[in-house]
């Protein structure tokens, strides 16, 4: 018996492209050396050779002996050499030493994950599609996806939802959680937020009618299998021509789709080519083989053609809505995406009674059912989506396959960690996409090794897990429950920590089912890789009390395990200090060493090969080692953040990444810093090459070139110009606060004046804001 592979681009004809020059017109201006590509990658990974995983292996055994290399030649033996070298040499030889251990940790933790990840590529075997509908067909678990929102663009949302809503799957329902404010005064605000409001409702609309009539047939198929005609048999009786015709429609109905999709940009183009018509070429696919089928003169077995039928269900039926969470007082409106999920989750499996009070609408729990009852229905399963990620058509249907395969009962969070949209038109965009592109391929490769982190940007869920993490609070007077941690700003690494604690696993999956945007201009890469960098530190103290109760339980813990999720956490912290050191410090010259350089060699190596199995180029590593330099402030400013909250206490607002088709503007010092590496790189080329420091002058000569090249290229000479200009003007303009004279009241004149209601809800607490400068306990409030 063979295997017969089917190329999808035979069976369907691809959605529409467009083209580069119309791309530049539309939206964002395509850059010279952006990615002209755009066809993503595989949904499955190739299968490593033998070849490349002996070669990942030799690797890290070349990285670690290099480093120790390094310490006795160099390290060791200037102090036995110079045993007089005096407090400076000993100083810089110490911290050197340090440095380039921290750093050259960081890069056998890559080299260890990615060998994790080649040994995983070669050992998947993707489910088939049969025991998947055989698994799903008298399925009746739900899911519920929860997207997040704030300020977003309509556009963007749109092709999210409708990503989620055309997911295969029996019962699905999916909610945009929209947390902009309830009632915007500004016109262009109040325009956006009735167009996003009206998506849920315009979906639902849309998908109508192909559901009906996907209902009706397998109805209609159920019905004639009920009461069976005698001696017929599915070709006899053209059972197979009415399977046919169904599948026809559904393909007809996703073609007419695409086909009246605006395309205006790179993500646009991947919807409507993968979302999409990747959809409808698969239901193609089942096109050929049915009429393969009855060219042969045969047809699938009944329960075969049920389960085809059901296929056409699962694609159209779906419930969608939107929840506003700040239209409820009674709710938590912390901002942040955290918070966010928990308020919706918290009300989950319950009905509730709006209250109208003086503070705003209440929910309280519902004890007798009445119709206009906020009913918010249970699900197994919660699948988080960011509001700027896609799915492929079947992520929810092999995730929850996945969970509920034998062995995977403790497995809570399960995803494929999102990839970037190819073709993107600028050069930061590109580069920043393909550093996220290895990220994915890392993170396959810390579950080989039982130290996954849930990265937030999509997961499935189960619910129950959520639960067993839950911590409950009265705030207010009302009760807050919080499943995710807001904590710090990178809640889905806190709560994978959570999870832990309790037992529960995380697993990702080894194909590529979720993409995300990535910022396409500076500023708003600043806005995420700041927030990415806050917060490892304050989780630590969190792992080291999960693995002292799985140690107290008898638990095995792996060193590997423990190295890896620390380096995830601190990593950023050590590299980014590290990096500064090696810029700023004039070190001895006698510290450099050839071994250095052979211990980093099969880092880059290594991310090269990576980064050209991702579809990118090998020469991209220097790239991104200048896109590294130029974020040197960016990730400094998250770690100390992180600081600061851990001394203070105060927890760090949360900031949204801007996903808007403008550029965002960046901070003016995150835009000064990266040409004062430049500068102070040439002041360092010319120091050491006075003194003979040769080495020291190829590192700093290297830093002002890369580093110069990425400004130009990732910032703009121009845009650099705009940004520190608004940078000083936001310094210097302060906006006015309206002056209040100490001591002063604002008393009613009359009792018509009296603000009853609230005075009864609120009592004292909206009395003392009321009557400002009351600082006098005596006086006494005379209400006429």
């Amino acid at each position: 018996m063979t295997n017969q592979l089917v190329d999808l681009s035979e069976v369907a004809p691809a959605s529409k492209e467009l083209p580069a020059d119309q791309l530049e017109n539309t939206g964002r201006k395509r850059q010279w050396g952006s990615e002209r590509r755009s066809e993503p990658l595989a949904i499955v990974h190739p299968t490593p050779s033998s070849r490349k995983i002996v070669l990942g292996r030799l690797a890290i055994l070349v990285t670690v002996g290099a480093w120790l290399y390094y310490v006795v030649s160099t390290i060791i033996r200037q102090f036995v050499d110079n045993p007089n070298s005096g407090f400076r040499f000993g100083f810089e030889s110490i911290s050197y030493l340090i440095v380039v251990t921290f750093l050259t940790f960081s890069a056998l933790m890559y080299l260890m994950a990615r060998q994790g990840a080649l040994y995983r590529f070669k050992e998947h075997r993707r489910v088939p599609r049969g025991e998947l509908d055989s698994h799903f067909a008298n399925y009746k678990e739900a899911v519920t996806v929860l997207v997040p929102s704030y300020a977003e663009e309509p556009q963007v949302v749109r092709g999210t939802l409708w990503s989620a809503a055309l997911q295969e799957f029996p019962d699905l329902r999916v909610v945009l959680l929209l947390d902009d404010p309830p009632q915007p005064t500004e016109p262009e605000k109040i325009h956006r937020l009735d167009q996003t409001r009206a998506l849920a409702g315009q979906i639902a609309d849309a998908l109508s009618a192909p559901a009906e009539r996907a209902n009706n047939a397998l109805a209609a198929f159920r019905e004639r299998q009920a009461a069976p005609v005698e001696g017929s048999d599915p070709v006899e009786t053209d059972e197979l021509q009415l399977l046919i015709a169904e599948y026809e429609a559904a393909v007809e109905w996703l073609e007419a789709m695409a086909e009246a999709e605006t395309v205006e940009d790179h993500v646009d183009e991947f919807f409507v080519d993968l979302v999409i018509m990747g959809l409808a070429r698969e239901l193609r696919l089942v096109l050929l083989a049915l009429n393969a089928a009855k060219a042969q003169n045969t047809a699938p077995d009944p329960e075969r053609m049920e389960q085809l039928y059901l296929r056409l269900t699962w694609i159209f039926n779906v419930r969608t809505e939107t929840f506003e969470r700040k239209k409820y007082a009674s709710l938590s409106h912390e901002a942040n995406k955290a918070m966010n999920l928990n308020a919706y989750i918290s009300l989950m499996g319950k009905r509730w009674r709006r209250e109208e009070t003086a503070g705003g609408v209440v929910l309280r729990p519902s004890l007798v059912p009445r119709d206009d009852d906020l009913l918010v229905p249970d699900s197994t399963y919660l699948l988080t989506l960011d509001a700027d990620s896609l799915l492929l058509r079947d992520y929810c249907l092999r995730l929850v396959y996945f969970l509920e395969s034998a062995g995977n009962e403790r497995v809570a969070v399960t995803q494929t960690p999102y990839s970037s949209f190819r073709g993107a038109p600028t050069r930061i965009e590109r580069i920043a996409g393909a550093t996220t592109d290895i990220q994915h391929i890392l993170h396959q490769g810390m579950t080989f090794y039982g130290a996954t982190f849930w990265v937030g940007a999509n997961a499935i869920i189960r619910k129950c897990a959520l639960e067993d993490i839950v911590e409950v609070e009265t705030v207010g007077g009302f009760q807050i429950r919080t499943y995710i941690q807001d904590r710090t700003v990178i809640e889905d690494t806190e709560s994978s920590i959570d999870l832990g604690t309790h037992g529960w696993t995380l697993v990702n999956y080894p194909e590529r089912l979720s993409y995300s945007a990535t910022p396409p201009d500076f500023g708003s890469l600043v806005v995420q890789r700041r927030r990415w960098a806050n917060g490892g530190l304050l989780i630590l103290p969190k792992l080291w009390n999960q693995l002292s109760q799985r140690r107290n339980q008898r638990q095995r813990i792996l060193i590997r395990e423990v190295l890896l999720r620390v380096n995830y956490m601190a990593s950023i912290t050590w590299a980014s200090f590290g990096l500064l050191f090696l810029l700023a410090y004039p070190y001895d010259s006698r510290l450099l060493s050839p071994a250095v350089f052979v211990a980093a060699l099969p880092y880059f190596l290594c991310m090269g090969s990576d980064l050209r199995d991702c579809g990118h180029r090998f020469s991209d590593i220097f790239r991104i080692y200048g896109f590294n330099l130029i974020l040197l402030p960016v990730n400094l400013a998250g770690v100390l953040k992180s600081l600061q909250q851990g001394l203070t206490g105060d927890k760090i607002p949360f900031v949204r990444t801007p996903k808007v088709k403008d550029r965002t503007a960046a901070p003016a010092i995150y835009v000064l810093i990266p040409y004062a590496i430049v500068a102070f790189s040439v002041l360092t080329v010319w120091r050491d090459a006075q003194q003979g420091n040769w080495g020291n002058v190829a590192f700093a000569s290297l830093n002002a070139v890369l580093a110069m090249m990425c400004i130009q290229s990732y910032i703009g000479l121009w845009n650099s110009v705009v940004d520190v200009v608004l940078g000083a003007v936001n310094w210097l303009y302060v906006t006015p606060k309206p002056k209040v004279k100490p001591g002063s009241l604002v008393v009613p004149k009359s009792a018509e004046e009296v603000d009853w209601a609230s005075i009864l809800y609120h009592g004292d607490r909206r009395l003392n804001r009321d009557l400002r400068g009351g600082t006098d306990r005596r006086r006494r409030i005379s209400l006429r």
